[in-house]
């Protein structure tokens, strides 16, 4: 019996032996494929970004969130101390597995009868974090020891603190003791005080059930037990005073997560153009103003219709985006109707018709003629039924006559107007027949907010831009936004005539409701039967733009640009202009030095006549007798400038090219 015990002690001896041999080979193997520790300091869990508005504020934090990182030496001993005392209290001394928390969790099962339950080492949390999954396997969990075992011969105790305390997940989508300080308490872990640091220990077990950011009581109460845990282990000088602290902290609010997604959806939308960065955290400062967004949310929410929805775009006159709100409520529609949806604006695209004009001589005291009008069988209609006869230009446009606007396409020719909008930036089709001088092709509200900036600045592009730096979180800097050279789109005093008719819109037309107390300029547009509402307008510091409607482009019942979207833009711009200062705008009439010295290519002595179109110059090869050129009394072709009487029906019944009666929008 004797022999036999030896034997099986030695055979026993023998086998350990080999055991252990191969565990060393085992380890040995997996030390060799470890990764350095700076490669470990990546994140394997997926990209988180950080966007931030102009003064500083969370909009958002997509993916997981990692803040900075902190070296060993940086992180707070109280941190340090809470960790070990719940998570690890044998850390300093085991070799990556604790086998007194093995040899504890057996003794418990036996006693009990209950399953088994795993205990998991700071290292072998590390390891399942960096390298495995959470399934609950036995095969997960020796690959989870032999990695501990491995990460514990290849980096100190102080390495492996580091790295867990810089990639443990806290909850509310924070990874990192530095993420989750500033997410929860608005400042870098660096500071934390030992109740704070408390409350992050105790996420650990439970991240979703005890952030702060979905239950702050449970949070504390939770934070309470670990204090007592840390007592325990380290006794404190006074426990009692440490609990009481937790009352007194003051969490930081959360970043909003309703209808400034719409902003930053498009943001994201533009990073991969931006930076090439996949792996490090990244941190996207934009242009929008926190007080400029909540106003914007406000107009649209209380101003819109309770059937239709809403959208507004407010850019500087440099382009940089201040607020955007793509709907009312962005939890129950993602669809972002500020830079995606295309609807019709109605009369606000007569800025395309009156610059064209305006460019071909046109002046705001040119007097006009509210009159029928026919074009191809299309006769356009005045909203009130009526026709007014002699009236300016500026009264003509401030009061959104149809039948002017058309004339004035006309003169010009429906594809200077097409013209004219691609240049100010229409990205949409844009149809070239008359009906087009009325809005009947559809744009996006961005697109014509932008357009409007542009006369704004004087006749100067406008793109509107959301991004100004990008960085990683450690602060390397990937992209930075420059100042562009933008392009001239028409002549100064193009744009300030433009500004003069914009003005009277609201002053006595259309758009009386948007009047704001300080110089404003802006055009109304309503679509047929009321299915689209539209205003936009500029001061002297801002331009906004306002759209309403149906997703499904039925009508609204009393929708009109002038009212609705007009009084969203006012309640806008009342909240985001205080406290600037009154800027005059550039609305004095201008005429271009070229009509009182007109040259050759003015007067069309090049044997054409500007401002006709082609095939209709007189003697031409289509010329069909339509069209009477007027003359000075010296014969010579008169100017561009329209004047009374120059615009007769006869030439636009016969020169412009059909339109189907049902492209043409209702009035304003």
């Amino acid at each position: 019996m004797g022999r036999f015990l030896k034997s099986a002690l030695k055979i026993s001896l023998a086998f350990g032996t080999l055991l252990l041999v191969i565990l060393a080979v085992a380890v040995g193997i997996q030390m060799s494929s470890l990764p350095s520790f700076d490669d470990m300091m990546r994140s394997p869990n997926g990209q988180s970004i950080r966007v931030l508005s102009a003064d500083g504020a969370v909009l958002v934090s997509v993916g997981p969130s990692y803040g900075q990182w902190l070296t060993y030496d940086e992180i707070p001993d109280v941190m340090v101390d809470a960790m070990l005392a719940v998570e690890d209290r044998r850390f300093r001394w085991h070799p990556g597995i604790d086998p007194l928390g093995i040899a504890r969790a057996l003794f418990v099962s036996v006693k009990t009868g209950d399953r088994l339950k795993a205990t998991s080492t700071i290292t072998q949390q590390l390891a399942r974090n960096i390298f495995l999954n959470n399934n609950r396997t036995w095969t997960r969990k020796a690959k989870e020891g032999l990695l501990a075992l491995a990460i514990e011969r290849k980096f100190s105790k102080e390495q492996i603190l580091e790295l867990y305390l810089n990639r443990v997940y806290f909850g509310g989508g924070a990874y990192g003791i530095d993420a989750a300080s500033r997410r929860f308490y608005g400042h870098s872990a660096r500071t934390l005080s030992l109740p704070e640091a408390a409350i992050i220990a105790g996420l650990v077990k439970a991240p979703s059930r005890y952030a702060p950011s979905s239950d702050p009581e449970r949070a504390r109460e939770r934070a309470a037990v670990v204090l007592s845990v840390i007592h325990e282990t380290k006794p404190l000088p006074d426990l009692a005073s440490a609990q009481a602290q937790l009352k007194d902290i003051t969490f930081a609010p959360q970043a909003r997560q309703n209808n400034v997604r719409y902003f930053t959806d498009w943001v994201m939308s533009q990073l991969d153009i931006l930076t090439d960065e996949t792996v490090e955290p990244l941190v996207v400062r934009t242009t929008l103003l926190s007080s400029m967004q909540k106003a914007a949310e406000d107009a649209v929410r209380t101003q819109t219709p309770a059937e239709a929805q809403g959208a507004l775009v407010a850019l500087s006159h440099d382009g940089a985006v201040r607020a955007m709100v793509g709907g009312k409520d962005y939890v129950e529609s993602l669809y972002n109707r500020a830079t995606i949806a295309e609807r019709q604006p109605g009369s606000a695209f007569k800025l395309f018709v009156y610059l064209a004009a305006i460019e071909s001589g046109v002046l705001p005291d040119d007097v006009v003629v509210d009159e029928p009008v026919q074009i191809g069988g299309w006769s356009p209609r005045n909203s009130n039924g009526r026709f007014a006869g002699e009236v300016t230009v500026r009264q003509a446009f401030a009061l959104s006559i149809n039948t002017v606007a058309v004339q004035l396409g006309a003169r010009v020719g429906f594809d200077a107007v097409a013209d004219m909008a691609r240049r100010f930036g229409i990205t949409t089709p844009v149809s070239r027949q008359p009906a087009t001088a009325l809005g009947a092709s559809t744009v996006r509200l961005i697109d014509m907010t932008s357009a409007y900036a542009a006369v704004a600045r004087g006749g100067i592009e406008v793109r509107p831009y959301a991004v100004t730096t990008i960085e990683t979180a450690r602060g390397r800097k990937l992209y930075e936004r420059q100042a562009e050279n933008p392009r001239v789109l028409v002549a100064p005093w193009v744009a300030a005539n433009m500004t003069n008719l914009l003005q009277a819109a609201v002053e006595t037309g259309t758009g009386r409701q948007a009047q704001i107390g300080r110089p404003l300029a802006g055009k109304t547009g309503t679509t047929s039967s009321n299915k689209d509402g539209y205003f936009v307008g500029f001061t002297g510091d801002l331009t906004a733009g306002v759209w309403m409607g149906r997703d499904d482009n039925k009508r609204v019942g009393g929708l009109q640009g002038g009212t609705a979207p007009a009084r969203a833009f006012a309640a806008f711009m009342r909240v985001a202009t205080k406290g600037m200062p009154i800027v005059e705008l550039n609305s004095n009439i201008q005429i271009d030095d070229t009509l009182s010295e007109p040259d050759a290519e003015v007067y069309g002595l090049d044997g054409t006549v500007a401002g006709y179109p082609d095939e209709y110059y007189r003697g031409g090869p289509d010329y069909q007798g339509a069209i009477e050129v007027p003359v000075d009394g010296e014969g010579n072709p008169m100017p561009r400038v329209h004047r009374p009487g120059s615009l007769d029906n006869a030439w636009l019944e016969e020169a412009a090219p059909p339109v189907e009666p049902s492209a043409a929008p209702d009035p304003m």
